[in-house]
Parts: structure tokens; C-alpha cells; sequence
């Protein structure tokens, strides 16, 4: 299988905040975010596997910045790593001034989802082939946040999660 670069799973979502989506502060659910970066995120996941996925785990969430009704809510979705049949997808989140029309991060987010075949059972996938600098940095950190994962899972000893190690090493 040929890697392929983060450009082509890269999706985006754009839509209002209804009041329907609003708790009592009138802002949007965190709730609602959620599942629009679990819908951007699958698609990102989707485009680069070519396979069905399933979200394998929310691994990091920030809601750094409250949205308010009527708010241009834009979700951008791009796969971070592939490894073997999982993916790391990193989410920005964008909110739109109404008067100047620019655009400020509010939230981001890091989910994981699997590749699987027609029976639900893990599948291979492409490799991910960065080329920014943002997408690069973003890689290698991904080893690292899985590395973690595991050994807070307890199916990676600490003296095995080299990447990690390397952090503290001097």
C-alpha cells in the first residue's frame, strides 16, 4: 500500500448553532461538538482507509472557547498517524466573527478510529506521508500520545514506550 499525504482524508464541516443545540447560556452543547467532530473525524478516518471505521476512543478534547447561538462553527478534520488498522485525527475547530468574518480557534480535539472489514474485524491501511511542518510535528507526537495510551492501558511496559522515554532522557 502507498502512503498517502494528510491532504486527502482533510474534511470539513461547516454549520450554524441552532438554538436547539444551546444549553441555557445559549452556547452550544458540548455534546453537539462532539458528534460534529465524531462525523468530521470519521469522514478524515474514512478518506484516508477506504475502509468503514469506528471511533476507537476520544483521546483529548479542549472546549477552550465557549460558542454561542448563531455561531459559523467550522470543524476541520485531518489524519494525524496511521498505524497498522488505526488512526490518530487531529480536530480544529473554528468559530466565525458575524461582523468581520474572521476566524478564531475555539476547540480541538484528538480521536482515534480502527479500519475494519465487512465483519467488524481490524483491517491494514495505508501509511500517512506528512509534508508541513505543522503536519510533521503533529506525526510525531501521535507516537508518542499512543505510546502513553498504552501503557496507562497496561499493554505497554513503560521501558518499552521509547518514545516517551526519549522525553526525559538527557
Amino acid at each position: 500500500m502507498e502512503a498517502k499525504p494528510p491532504s486527502e482524508s482533510r474534511t470539513t464541516l461547516t454549520d450554524l448553532v441552532l438554538p436547539s443545540e444551546t444549553n441555557p447560556l445559549n452556547n452550544l452543547f458540548g455534546g453537539e461538538l462532539l458528534a460534529r467532530m465524531d462525523r468530521a473525524a470519521s469522514i478524515a478516518a474514512r478518506r484516508h482507509s477506504r475502509r468503514i471505521v469506528v471511533t476507537a476512543s476520544v483521546n483529548h478534547v479542549a472546549f477552550n472557547k465557549a460558542i454561542p447561538l448563531g455561531s459559523v462553527v467550522t470543524v476541520e478534520a485531518v489524519v494525524s498517524r496511521a498505524f497498522k488498522s488505526s488512526m490518530e485525527i487531529y480536530i480544529d475547530v473554528w468559530v466565525e466573527d458575524r461582523e468581520s468574518g474572521r476566524r478564531t480557534k475555539a476547540n480541538e480535539a484528538i480521536y482515534t478510529f480502527v479500519a475494519v472489514d465487512e465483519t467488524g474485524v481490524p483491517i491494514q491501511i495505508p501509511a500517512l506521508a506528512p509534508e508541513t511542518d505543522l503536519e510533521k510535528e503533529r506525526y510525531e507526537a501521535a507516537l508518542r500520545r499512543k505510546q502513553l495510551s498504552l501503557v496507562l492501558a497496561g499493554k505497554m511496559k513503560p521501558t518499552e514506550a521509547t518514545e516517551l522515554k526519549a522525553l526525559f532522557e538527557d
